[in-house]
């Protein structure tokens, strides 16, 4: 059966061309989906019956199931979703004040395997269906009551790993007629995945771009994110960060984990400086967070004020993220889906 998250717009016109429906019935139906949050066809009124019973035999509206939803003491929300497989993965709201964000999975576990990252631990399962990441968001906005503010693909998995149906979700999220969250609203996030980025350069909407790069060099990177740095080391991310700047014009964020001992001394501040010359970055500075069973620690909060006075010697811009959701395991690095 037919999955309405699945459709984008041209699709649903094309559906209800074959039924010989209105064309407006598409603003219709894509309102009650994307805006109110009514995914129950029954209750969109201003449908014909005979329509509505049409659309819940042969069209499904599949969300993903909350089971689980944890508050932190600084506002984040953390919620854990159970598929129609029964898979799992986790989401998160980012509570800023005056906006909230919206941090989705994209994968059902992750194949880099990062050191520090507790979703890399668990292995890869699955990439997650357009319909699968919609999804996430659209219930989230429906338990918060209001529209989220804005979107990352910074969950769970390496969004580049599941391009096509990333692309695609982004769409549709975009689209003036569907949910019309705006691209300067939507970010990606990729531990520095070469050709999504390249595909990300010549992408019709200007999202926003974030790079997980916690490392100056190759030789911490190859040890602390090891699948990545051998398929991409260094100089091909950064040529494929410049080619991006170059077509795109837009400016890049950098994640950097601040890890004790490991990428947190002043010589590799220095060396940070020296690999984004030329990209003109802004780098968020990130407390390594807590994951049971690494051998891992933070660094020194005066080591991570050093860094970054170092940095602004340098004139790289740079600020130390504020720590959000680490109480209930929804801070970076932290996702792992676990009931």
């Amino acid at each position: 059966m037919n999955d309405a998250l699945e459709f984008n717009y041209e699709q649903w016109l094309e559906l209800f061309s074959k039924w010989n429906e209105p064309k407006f019935r598409t603003d219709q139906v894509c309102q009650w989906i994307y805006t109110r949050k009514i995914f129950n066809y029954h209750d969109m009124s201003n449908l014909s019956k005979s329509l509505r019973e049409k659309m819940s035999i042969n069209i499904l509206i599949t969300l993903p199931i909350l089971i689980k939803q944890s508050k932190s003491k600084d506002g984040t929300i953390k919620f854990l979703w159970q598929l129609k497989d029964n898979c799992k993965v986790e989401s998160v709201l980012l509570n800023h004040g005056s906006y909230k964000t919206a941090c989705i999975s994209t994968q059902v576990g992750c194949a880099m395997g990062c050191v520090f990252c507790a979703t890399g631990a668990m292995g890869f399962t699955r990439n997650l269906t357009q319909g699968e990441i919609l999804g996430q968001f659209l219930m989230m906005e429906k338990l918060n009551k209001a529209d989220i503010n804005n979107i990352v693909f910074m969950g769970m998995g390496e969004p580049f790993l599941n391009q096509d149906n990333l692309f695609a979700a982004i769409r549709i999220l975009n689209n003036p007629k569907m949910r019309n969250l705006g691209a300067r609203h939507i970010t990606i996030s990729t531990s520095g995945i070469v050709p999504g980025i390249e595909k990300l350069s010549e992408f019709e909407i200007p999202v926003r771009l974030s790079v997980s790069l916690h490392a100056p060099n190759d030789e911490i990177r190859s040890k602390i994110m090891p699948t990545v740095n051998k398929n991409y080391p260094l100089q091909k991310l950064i040529d494929a960060l410049k080619i991006y700047k170059a077509k795109t014009g837009e400016r890049i964020t950098f994640e950097y984990a601040m890890i004790d001992g490991v990428n947190d001394k002043i010589e590799h501040a220095y060396e940070l400086a020296a690999l984004l010359d030329g990209i003109q970055p802004y780098i968020n500075l990130i407390p390594l967070n807590n994951n049971n069973n690494l051998n891992l620690r933070r660094s020194k909060e005066l080591n991570i004020k050093e860094f970054g006075r170092t940095l602004k010697s340098l004139n790289i811009e740079h600020e130390i993220r504020k720590e959000r959701g680490s109480d209930i395991e929804a801070a970076c690095g932290q996702l792992a889906a676990k009931k």
